[in-house]
């Protein structure tokens, strides 16, 4: 990867640039030269017009990648579908199935894939790259696929379920980050982070044999976190050495004033708008799908 990333966020819960809307969701535009490709679509068709008021083509999409198949990170899909219809898409098969979140009263509430954002994609099938485990999106830009749960304090981030009546836990085996290596280590962008953010970079050092964590963006789903997840996920963010570190989306008001309390030389804002620049990486460095540990 020879051209630096230009990473842009179109939607996020929170915005502050004058002409551009929020809404309870995330997508991460991604441009190195003419790589253009997203990861996640935000809940509606809002990140189009974010990615016009920030004079961003989605018409010269390449891929769309998906962390998991929650609503608020699949409903972009139907504008996409409008304005890139020939670009792949990227997901692990589970993000497909019907998925429910249990409410404080017992009853339960859909938090899945909508019928029109499956629509879409039933209809398109060749353009569908369903995978388990690690992929390739674009040169250099990977998807870690499935992501093992080793860590003994991390959970799915809530009560959810694979079924109406909320019997059935819901492991959220579909979620997955999108990762890609720079000049000065490797960037990590999460969706929800429901494997849990330290299972996530532990497993993404694995795969790139202990390439430094340079960036972490995303949403880390420490909304619901007790105090021993909160102090044993800063103790590893410190043993990472992480220098960016972006915490959005479902992370949650508590957790994120506590990281950018414990963090604020690392912490930067990730609100609609938010543009990062990161040095591309020596060709003699440049990691092959062959590079990597899949065991």
């Amino acid at each position: 990867m020879n051209n630096p990333v230009v990473l842009t966020i179109l939607v996020e819960n929170s915005v502050y640039n004058r002409g551009l809307m929020a809404e309870h969701g995330l997508a991460f535009h991604i441009q190195a030269g003419e790589i253009s490709m997203l990861f996640d679509t935000g809940q509606s068709a809002l990140l189009s017009l974010n990615a016009k008021t920030l004079g961003i083509d989605l018409s010269r999409l390449q891929a769309v990648a998906l962390s998991h198949g929650h609503y608020d990170h699949t409903g972009g899909l139907c504008a996409i579908s409008e304005l890139a219809p020939g670009a792949p898409l990227y997901a692990h098969p589970a993000a497909l199935t019907p998925r429910f979140a249990r409410n404080s009263d017992g009853t339960t509430r859909a938090v899945g894939i909508s019928e029109s954002s499956l629509a879409v994609i039933q209809a398109h099938p060749s353009q569908m790259q369903l995978k388990n485990g690690m992929a390739e999106v674009l040169p250099g830009f990977y998807l870690t696929g499935e992501i093992p749960r080793l860590t003994g304090f991390e959970d799915v981030g809530g009560p959810f379920a694979l079924d109406a009546a909320g019997t059935q836990f819901d492991a959220i085996t579909d979620d997955q980050a999108l990762f890609f290596d720079t000049r000065d280590g490797v960037v990590v962008l999460l969706g929800c982070a429901h494997a849990g953010v330290v299972n996530t970079l532990r497993y993404i050092r694995r795969l790139t044999h202990d390439r430094p964590i340079h960036a972490v963006l995303g949403g880390m789903h420490l909304l619901n976190a007790d105090p021993e997840r909160m102090l044993l996920t800063a103790q590893a963010l410190q043993e990472l050495g992480v220098q960016k570190l972006g915490p959005a989306h479902c992370t949650g008001p508590a957790a994120t004033g506590r990281l950018w309390h414990e963090f604020s030389k690392a912490c930067v804002s990730c609100a609609v708008g938010s543009r990062f620049l990161f040095p591309p990486i020596k060709p003699a460095q440049s990691f092959s799908p062959h590079h990597f540990d899949h065991s």
